[in-house]
């Protein structure tokens, strides 16, 4: 599964979220998204299984818990190819910047 598909799905994007701050416990993965998309628990843990097999993220025992964490690889594999495109915008978002200090100085000079 392409790193884009997996980042389309907004349980998965939750995960994610859930997961750069840390380590979290698979129980508190289940009750944060359980809440949010009203998904049951196994629906959760077939989206981390997902996660897991994409190379995303990984979990390890800690006693009878799982804790699941981030893997770093496949979003610079993302980042790599979204750069790749990344001319497209930058040409666009440094017009906007120049518009808007444009704006700025404007207003500066005529308050009224």
């Amino acid at each position: 599964m392409h790193a884009f598909d997996i980042l389309g799905d907004p349980v998965r994007r939750r995960i994610l979220e859930l997961l750069a701050a840390g380590e979290v416990p698979a129980g508190g993965i289940v009750d944060a998204v359980t809440a949010e998309f009203g998904i049951t628990q196994p629906a959760v843990s077939h989206q981390l299984r997902i996660l897991r097999d994409a190379g995303f993220a990984e979990a390890r025992a800690d006693g009878r818990r799982r804790l699941y964490a981030l893997r770093p690889e496949p979003f610079r594999e993302a980042q790599a190819w979204l750069e790749r495109y990344g001319a497209f915008w930058t040409q666009r978002l440094d017009a906007l910047d120049t518009e808007v200090a444009r704006v700025r100085r404007q207003r500066e000079e005529d308050p009224t």
